[in-house]
């Protein structure tokens, strides 16, 4: 399948910056901002579906919107997890009433989730999880602990993928809950300071629990399949609206590269061309393969380019700014023991590209077995 926005979606880009330039002037916090957007009716318009607070439109619209918020340079979203990950899960796989009662909150910015997958012993191999789900007579307790969960601390829900049948290995007698974070004493979410000074990422420890029995999506045993039908939706028009951003911190290195006199290296000229022409190759990519089904190897071929590049960005932006790209402030009695400019943010933040959200390494399992049907890997 191949891709194009046409002349209507076109017309739709001008709504959308009209919208933006109209709005951002009031975003004052992340929750609020969500809840602006849920107003606007801009919360889950890639659902395929109405009735729910939101309102659908088709893909080409879909991707203006994304590429429109992100050359706007609009605020981080908070309810990207629930958006973007959960509604279609529940969609797909949930019940009708799990439908009515999560949807309208996402589409309005008022609930927002995080996600409950990786471990301290588990984090790629998500299979290899650990935490129990215990039944009980109203639904289960859940006991364990979650790492790299993103927006932990400032979610009302989160999907928890746990074990819910004891003894059981890998794939087997895993189930996907909804879980209310408002559970003081039984969970507790501690931020993990990053070497960029932010704490985007939490752990989080469940010491019972609780989530009701009408808050299991898909079935008791079958969280593998349900968490797996997820991960299929973590990429798609984000991609399109990530790519924006990258477009935007290469601009950002060039104009740092003509300051210094590093561009008049022939090889640091060559090194940006690259970036910009591997840049267009994955827009180009992406586009291909936009709505598609059949290439079952897309989302990891499409990790596998833009974290190494990403990575290769940022080693960058400190070779064009030479020594000055290590001096932090020079107000050290700020509270804050650093902060990082926009190039060194990039640098430090990128080096984790090539782990979280999959790794390399995952990504060319997936793409060796799934696509081109080699051999399993032997497990111990």
């Amino acid at each position: 399948m191949e891709f194009g926005v046409t002349a209507e979606d076109e017309a739709f880009r001008g709504e959308v910056r009209r919208w933006l330039a109209e709005h951002l002037g009031g975003a004052r916090d992340r929750r609020g901002w969500e809840r602006t957007l849920g107003a606007g009716g801009w919360i889950g318009i890639g659902w395929g579906v109405e009735g729910y607070g939101n309102r659908a439109v088709g893909l080409g619209r879909q991707v203006v919107w994304a590429e429109e918020y992100a050359r706007a340079r609009a605020p981080a979203r908070s309810g990207h997890i629930g958006e973007k990950l959960l509604a279609p899960t529940l969609i797909a796989h949930g019940s009708e009433e799990q439908r009515n009662r999560f949807l309208p909150p996402i589409a309005s910015g008022d609930e927002l989730w995080c996600q409950g997958y990786s471990e301290p012993g588990a984090g790629s191999d998500l299979a290899g999880i650990r935490t129990q789900a215990v039944r009980e007579a109203d639904g289960y307790r859940i006991s364990g602990q979650k790492i790299w969960t993103s927006l932990a601390h400032e979610a009302d829900w989160c999907f928890v993928l746990a074990r819910t049948e004891a003894g059981s290995r890998r794939h087997r007698g895993l189930s996907f809950l909804l879980v209310p974070m408002d559970q003081p004493g039984r969970i507790e979410v501690r931020p993990i300071r990053q070497m960029t000074g932010t704490s985007e990422f939490n752990e989080v420890f469940f010491d019972g629990a609780h989530a009701r029995v009408e808050h299991l999506v898909g079935g008791e045993g079958n969280g593998w399949q349900v968490a797996m039908s997820l991960l299929g939706f973590e990429r798609g028009v984000s991609t399109l609206a990530q790519q924006v951003g990258f477009a935007q911190e290469l601009a950002q290195v060039v104009e740092a590269a003509v300051a210094t006199g590093a561009a008049d290296d022939p090889v640091v000229r060559d090194l940006l061309v690259r970036q910009w022409a591997e840049l267009r190759t994955m827009r180009w990519n992406a586009l291909r393969t936009l709505g598609s089904s059949a290439d079952r190897g897309a989302p990891s071929v499409a990790k596998l380019m833009w974290g190494r590049w990403h990575q290769r960005l940022g080693e960058l932006a400190m070779r064009v700014r030479g020594a000055g790209a290590a001096v932090g402030p020079t107000d050290w009695s700020a509270e804050t023991p650093y902060e990082l400019d926009a190039l060194q943010h990039l640098f430090l933040f990128s080096r984790a590209d090539t782990v979280y959200g999959g790794s390399d390494e995952i990504q060319r399992t997936i793409i060796a077995e799934r696509v081109l049907g080699l051999p399993r890997e032997a497990k111990g």
